[in-house]
């Protein structure tokens, strides 16, 4: 599907026809490749209005048409329609319903909820799905849901001790999940955490990426684990 990308420099705009898909990979850095469906930078895509070369120079310090596809998609606006956003949604439900379906229970009864349950509750509940990772939202999400039926999250609390050197790096990761935490007197980071179980493979994998492994980890085993 093609979509226009668009910017505005110097008060005035640049646009390209792109594929949406591998601009949005792009514009994630999911892919280096993006090339204009069209070779022109326009104006105006809709009335074909190309940009002159002395406009590109002054704007983009360029006349290349990939150097500035690239720009634009990066630095700019990819527009994306209404049927694209309902597919991503719906995508992201699915994805939130699975997660729940596997990492979430009944208290009163102890037994995994259905999937179909867990969508209605979603329904009912009139959560705000955002199209960003899971773990970033579920907590939200079963508090919310929490109003329409008993669920809680199957977790498991682990203590990270986090070298001072990659404190910042890796801060943003734990603190989604942080329960207590504590600066050491050599600036490193201990700190307690609940992560869902479903997640917990995924969150030492990006903890490891981020530390080069050097992090300590300890699983606290519960009274009644």
């Amino acid at each position: 599907m093609d979509t226009v990308a668009r910017i505005k420099r110097g008060g005035e705009n640049f646009e390209i026809i792109v594929d949406l898909d591998q601009a949005l990979k792009f514009k994630k850095g999911e892919t280096d490749f993006i090339n204009a469906e069209i070779d022109k930078i326009f104006k105006d895509s809709k009335k074909g209005f190309a940009a002159s070369t002395e406009s590109l120079q002054s704007a983009f310090g360029t006349t290349n048409v990939d150097e500035i596809v690239k720009k634009i998609v990066k630095e700019g606006e990819v527009l994306v329609s209404q049927e694209h956003r309902d597919e991503e949604k719906e995508k992201k439900i699915r994805q939130i319903v699975e997660f729940l379906s596997k990492n979430a229970t009944n208290p009163q009864t102890g037994n995994p909820h259905t999937s179909e349950r867990i969508r209605d509750a979603l329904e009912q509940s009139q959560v705000n799905v955002k199209n960003t990772p899971i773990e970033t939202q579920i907590k939200e999400i079963v508090e919310k849901i929490s109003k329409i039926i008993p669920i809680t999250l199957k977790t498991k609390k682990v203590k990270v001790v986090i070298p001072a050197i990659y404190t910042g790096k890796a801060y943003s990761l734990v603190n989604q999940y942080k329960e207590k935490e504590e600066w050491l007197n050599d600036g490193s980071l201990e700190i307690i955490l609940s992560i869902p179980s479903g997640a917990i493979i995924d969150f030492y994998d990006k903890l490891n990426s981020i530390t080069h492994g050097s992090a300590l980890t300890e699983e606290i085993k519960e009274k009644n684990d």
